[in-house]
Order: structure tokens, then sequence, then C-alpha cells
């Protein structure tokens, strides 16, 4: 079903909507508007629905002008008029303002066509285009003679889109506008100022005149004026301020929400590597420095607790045979272990800094990821701790040491597989496969130590048939052929989420 309606714009007046009456299917609409005498300049505003989950809200035709005549316009909004004595002024519009149709296009009334010369813009990727790619999160600001600011927002997500402006790129004293889906599944705009590291204080909605707002494949799109000024200070001190400054770093951020209320972005976050002038368009390039230290915190995390800690913990649960022989007065197996188990802690602590460095500082309103993150830090930290004040094996606390280190390192391993795959999710809307490769991993490995606690069982039971002696060369063997296929494996999907963490 197609519902269409013509708003007129300018000003309030009776008999300036005209919609359809029946739920048939159809291509187009036709009516005939008279614009009345005291009318110069028109917009028509329409609206398609599709279904109830799909829907275009705020379709508009460039601004009309209306002119007197007895000559007959065609307008592909309006039908034709016909002859008429009196001359009633009609309105004409180019055929580019077609608005009937059976699907609207993707985006169509937001594009980066005039960025660089009309408005200044910034996106994600860099030099994206709205109109053509729902993955572009893209924001547009445009100021008028009269200090008007005209604002584009538009990003896939399911929550919210939002755009700051600041004095630095932290969060804290930024002015804030926000799209996000309300608790009726629609698309609202909200004014905000941020405090800081928690939810934004809303504002009154005044001196802002929406323009559209649609939520369509995933795509959340804004576009408004406002007249209200720029201003970094606490809303009580805005009144007093004479900040009249139109240089700022733009923040954009887009994330979950709850009934209209906004949710912590995670890594859905960029900005402007420096202040930009908001008087002068331009084509604005994103912060990197953010980016380069969020990819080294995933890409650390993943060598850590995917590739180093799980060889130091297989090395000391499988091959205590094989790699028995001493070097440096340890067996090989041991020194192993402890080689792999220290990177994966330091790769840990550093990437850990990263996160705090990125943040710049705690955030009060965490995400789960930041909480599991912060348990495994613990976890890990002191794991190294408890294995150097180990009980000698004859100890009869030997045995409550080695539950101890089992079980801890077992649970920091779960809880850093699991927080591997909510970080990959913040990582992976755009690509879409990542989160899939890190769940074949987690099959992968439960697949290999399977085989190897089958294979370790199994030796076992020779041994107490045949006697250590007989028994042992073919578990070895078995052993050493399970590693080698195992971080083959391993390695392949290490290095794929590597790459996809580089492309992200």
């Amino acid at each position: 079903m197609l519902l269409t309606t013509l708003t007129h714009l300018v000003m309030k007046l009776q008999d300036s909507t005209v919609t359809h009456k029946d739920s048939s299917k159809k291509l187009n609409i036709s009516a005939l508007w008279v614009a009345p005498a005291s009318v110069n300049n028109v917009i028509f505003r329409a609206t398609f629905l599709q279904s109830k989950s799909t829907y275009w809200v705020g379709v508009e035709s460039p601004v009309l002008t209306v002119s007197s005549g007895n000559t007959t316009t065609s307008s592909p909004i309006a039908s034709s008029p016909t002859s008429n004595a009196s001359s009633p002024k009609t309105t004409s519009a180019p055929p580019s303002t077609h608005v009937s149709s059976s699907r609207p296009p993707y985006s169509s009334s937001i594009s980066s066509e005039t960025c660089g010369t009309r408005k200044t813009c910034l996106s994600s990727p860099s030099d994206c285009d709205p109109s053509s790619s729902s993955s572009c999160v893209f924001m547009s600001s445009a100021k008028t003679d009269d200090g008007t600011y005209h604002y584009e927002i538009s990003g896939p997500s399911a929550g919210y889109v939002s755009i700051g402006f600041s004095d630095d790129r932290l969060m804290g004293e930024d002015d804030i506008y926000i799209c996000v889906i309300n608790a009726n599944g629609q698309v609202e705009i909200q004014h905000a100022y941020s405090e800081g590291r928690k939810a934004p204080l809303i504002l009154p909605l005044s001196n802002v005149n929406v323009r559209m707002t649609s939520f369509t494949g995933g795509v959340i799109q804004c576009s408004f004026t406002s007249k209200n000024p720029i201003s970094t200070q606490p809303p009580v001190l805005q009144a007093r301020s004479s900040n009249s400054s139109d240089a700022y770093y733009i923040l954009v951020a887009y994330g979950p929400s709850d009934n209209g209320r906004i949710r912590f972005h995670g890594s859905g976050i960029f900005s402007s590597d420096t202040k930009v002038n908001l008087s002068a368009a331009s084509n604005v390039t994103q912060s990197e420095q953010r980016h380069i230290m969020v990819k080294a915190h995933g890409a650390l995390m993943l060598i850590a607790w995917m590739t180093t800690g799980s060889l130091g913990m297989i090395l000391a649960r499988y091959l205590k045979v094989a790699a028995e022989r001493p070097i440096l007065g340890k067996a090989v197996w041991f020194q192993a272990h402890m080689v792999f188990m220290v990177l994966t802690v330091a790769a840990t602590i550093v990437a850990f800094v990263l996160s705090f460095v990125v943040a710049k500082g705690w955030s009060y309103n965490v995400s789960t990821h930041a909480i599991l993150g912060c348990l495994v830090m613990i976890l890990a930290f002191f794991q190294p701790f408890v294995a150097f004040f180990r009980p000698s094996p004859k100890s009869s606390w030997r045995f409550y040491f080695n539950w101890f280190h089992g079980v801890n390192a077992l649970l920091t391993k779960v809880l850093a597989v699991a927080n591997l795959i909510l970080g990959l999710q913040f990582l992976d809307h755009k690509l879409g496969w990542m989160v899939n490769v890190m769940g074949g991993f987690v099959g992968w490995e439960a697949l290999a130590i399977i085989c190897l606690e089958i294979n370790r069982d199994l030796a076992q039971k020779e041994m107490q048939k045949l006697g250590d002696t007989e028994s042992t060369g073919a578990s070895v063997k078995a052993e050493v052929y399970l590693l080698l296929i195992y971080l083959c494996g391993n390695l392949a999907f290490l290095i794929a989420l590597l790459v996809g963490i580089g492309i992200s």
C-alpha cells in the first residue's frame, strides 16, 4: 500500500493536505491544489507507507514559486489545472520533484553531493555517500545568513545516531542533537547537553524545525534546522554566555536506545581531527588516532586469548610428556608455558590501558564489554603471582594450588573469549562476518580440546596395560600432530580476524 500526503509548509492553512482513503495498491496519486493569493513559495512534503514497518516520512520537493497566469502548467505532484476564468495561482514543479513511486529511492533526501561547496560534512568511512551506501555514518551542517543551522544526520543503527559540537575531542560540555527511535518506534529529534561520561541532559526542543525523519533498512536519518546558537556552556549559563565561536570539534556517535533513551555507544563514535569552522563549507577528515588505538586494543586481545593463551594452556595440560626434556633447569613444556602466559598477560595489560586511553578515563555508563574486560584483567593479573608462589610438588598444598590455578585459568579464558565476541560486535556492523569467524574459532578450539582429551585418556589406559615405555612414543606423536593441526587452524582464524579489524 502506498500512502501519500501533500502538506503546505509555509503557513498553516485549511485544505493544505491530501491523502487517499482506500488500501488498494497504487503507483501515484494526483491532486489539484489552488494556492491562496497570499502564498508565494511552497514546499510539498510526502509520506509513503509501504507496510507497517516500512515507510518514508518527510520526502520534500524543492521550494516552488507560485506564479500567476492563464497558462496551464503540469506538476508531477499536483495534477494539471484546467482553464479557469479567474486565472488562479497554480504551482509548477520540475520533473525531478516527482514523489509518486512504488518505492522511493533509498536516502534520496540526504547525500554528500554538495559537501565542501555548500555544507560541512563528516562521515565514516571517509567521503562515503549516504544516498548510495547504507553503511555510511554521515552528518552535514550548513549555516545561513540569518544564523540558522541546517543539519543532516544519517547512519546504520537500530537505536540512535547523534552529532555533538565540542571544544575538544572528549565527551563532556558538548552541544548535542540526537536522532533516536522512541517508544512508539518512530524517529524523533532530541536536543541535549553532555555533562560528562553519563547520559546527556535532554533540553527543550525549541527553535528547531524538523524537515525529515525516517528509519528504513536499518538506517536512521534526520534533517532539521535549528536557530539555537551552538554553545558548550552548561544550560544554566548559556543565556549569559558570550561564546560566538563557529569553530568546534565535531563528534558523531551511534548506538542502541531504550524507549527513546540513548545507551552507551561503545566504539560507535568518531570525531573530526581538528576544530571545524561551521560557517564555511568543507569536507572534514575524521581523527584516526582513536581508531588506531581501538584496533590495537582488539588485535592484542585476539592474539592474547586466541593464540598465546591457548597454546600456554594446552602445553601445560597435554604436552608434559612430549616436551619433558629439560632446558635451563626446567622442562621444555614449562618454559614454553611460562613464556606464552607472560606474553598473554603483557598483551592484556597493554590492551587494557589502551581502552582507558581511548575512553579518556573511567566511564560510569559502562557496557558489558567493559565490565568483562575488567574481570579478565583482574584474573589474568593475579594468575602469574599465584604461580610464582606455588608450593613444591611434594607439598600438601600443591593439590589446592593446581585446582585454583587451573580453574582460574579456565574462568579467565571463558570470560575473555566471551568478551572478544562482544568486542567484535562493535566493529562488525559493517563487515558482518567477524563474529561468525570467532564462533568458528570457538568450535575449532572445542574440537581440538576434545581430541586431545580423548588421546590423553587412551594414552593413560595404554600405559596401565603395557607400561610407560611401550606407550609413550605413540602418545607423544599424536599429541604433537594434534597440536600442529590445531595451531594451523588457530592461526587461520586469528589472521582472518586481524584482517577484519584492519579494514573495519
